[in-house]
């Protein structure tokens, strides 16, 4: 083939594999969403067809014939076409080496288990839900060990999640979390605890407060949707169409606050991938830490800010009449900046937050190396949830079933959120050199903020690495996780006075 030809077969290869991962997508979301509880068995046998079909184009032997032949021919292609060849060779290698049928069948396992952790959460019963853990579990073991069979096979999924990662990078980012973080949540427990601002607020009224959040982020709602969920998480199928969800709590409506602000910032960076990346496979964030660092930069760095609760707060008041009656801004800022160890990783605090990761990257590595078994997860959570934070759960609902990961096959997924963070409070220190941060908050016009992010982050999509894109991030320095613990002893030693 020409030039010409070998890119008019690239993008015929690029539209059918979009169009089945759209496919697939929305039922993901009608089944976490919208669909009845009792709906799963047609999905599953749809969602078994479908990923068969993905799996045939991915890895036929027209698509390793196309690639190889515009490997040789790479000097020769645009930019774009290159990295795309280069992107999806990496993933013909990494999903070839499956056979078809556990491919096909690992896709119904998920798809079930998903169903079945939805039930186990609300009945508390890890019981139900073991069987089809278990499965998947040892299914990514399997996967991983056929992806590389010399190597370990947890540093090979968390590859997966972002390039070149593995435990030697991660274990002293952790040590160093512990023994930074750990002396600092010690000191702030030994001081009075902020005003909770707990009350009654009705679903319909944090559903305009959730309207008016997406405005104030500067989410385009002709493009932007909001559901329910059990677990909040983010679907994006193009810039065009990305999906965000919630949950809402009638006592605390900052749970449901954050977790909108939280997914507002994975929103934010699909939206603004650029648009003649779109329909391929470079029209996605470039990894999980990456994606995680703009979700936990707007809900954290953002979101409890001083200036955005003042933003915020006579929308709270117009919403909330009764429970802001009696309070201030400063009550409010202070709440959403309460420390103190709890059981719900979605709910924890800045501070503490690593700590949650922490204890699911400690039992993934035990699963993986053989150590843990699955049966054992809920008395190994228990354990590391004393050790780490002092507290332990009283049952499977807010333990070892909260998180909707494992269920779903995202096993190496967790660090990325504790990296994710580490990351964003770096950008946060870059950034601050030329944004006047504080001011775009308290004007609320985040413009200024979202434009930094997207020039150098969110245009890329996978155009670039995740290395790559740090550099642009950080004006050329490398990563340095002592940003992360800075501004966390900075921000909380000012907040309680230590």
């Amino acid at each position: 083939m020409d030039i010409m030809e070998m890119l008019s077969s690239l993008e015929d290869l690029e539209n059918r594999l979009f169009a089945l991962r759209h496919a697939l997508g929305v039922l993901n979301l009608d089944g976490v969403t919208a669909a009845p509880k009792g709906s799963s068995r047609p999905r599953e046998k749809t969602v078994g067809i479908l990923a068969g079909e993905e799996y045939r184009l991915r890895c036929g032997e027209g698509t390793r014939r196309l690639l190889e032949e515009m490997e040789e021919a790479s000097p020769r292609l645009p930019a774009r076409a290159r990295r795309q060849v280069h992107e999806l060779m990496r993933d013909f290698t990494r999903t070839s080496c499956i056979p078809m049928a556990e491919y096909t069948e690992y896709a119904r396992t998920v798809s079930i288990g998903s169903d079945v952790w939805h039930e186990s959460k609300e009945k508390s019963d890890f019981a139900s839900f073991l069987p089809w853990l278990e499965k998947i579990v040892e299914t990514g073991r399997r996967f991983a060990l056929y992806r590389d069979s010399g190597s370990d096979p947890y540093d090979t999924v968390l590859d997966g999640y972002e390039k070149g990662l593995s435990r030697s990078q991660l274990d002293p980012f952790f040590a160093l979390l512990r023994e930074r973080l750990v002396p600092l949540i010690r000191a702030i427990g030994e001081k009075p605890a902020p005003p909770a601002v707990r009350g009654f607020y009705p679903v319909e009224d944090q559903k305009r407060l959730t309207e008016y959040l997406m405005d104030l982020l500067g989410l385009d709602r002709q493009r932007c949707a909001a559901a329910e969920t059990e677990h909040p998480f983010t679907d994006a199928f193009s810039r065009w169409d990305v999906r965000i969800t919630t949950h809402y709590h009638t006592e605390d409506m900052l749970l449901s606050l954050y977790s909108v602000v939280h997914e507002g910032g994975h929103a934010l960076y699909e939206s603004g991938i650029g648009e003649d990346l779109q329909f391929t496979c470079l029209g996605r964030g470039s990894s999980m830490s990456i994606h995680e660092s703009q979700s936990r930069f707007y809900e954290n760095i953002i979101g409890r800010s001083e200036a955005f609760i003042r933003r915020i707060f006579p929308v709270l008041s117009e919403l909330f009449p009764g429970e802001m009656r009696s309070r201030f801004p400063e009550d409010v800022y202070r709440a959403a900046n309460l420390v103190t160890p709890s059981l719900i990783r979605t709910q924890a605090d800045e501070v503490t937050y690593p700590l949650h990761v922490m204890v699911r990257y400690d039992l993934e590595k035990a699963l993986f190396d053989g150590d843990l078994r699955c049966a054992d997860l809920p008395g190994a959570w228990s354990e590391l949830y004393r050790k780490y934070l002092g507290v332990a759960p009283s049952c499977d609902r807010e333990g070892v079933l909260q998180d909707s990961h494992w269920s779903g096959g995202m096993l190496g997924y967790f660090p990325s959120y504790a990296l994710g963070s580490a990351y964003a409070a770096q950008m946060f220190e870059t950034m601050k050199k030329t944004v006047d941060v504080e001011g775009a908050v308290s004007s609320g016009d985040l413009s200024p903020v979202t434009s930094w992010l997207r020039e150098r982050i969110h245009i890329y999509g996978r155009m670039l690495d995740p290395k790559e894109l740090l550099l642009n991030a950080f004006d050329g320095a490398p990563f340095d996780p002592e940003c992360y613990v800075r501004y966390l002893t900075d921000k909380y030693s000012a907040l309680y006075g230590l």
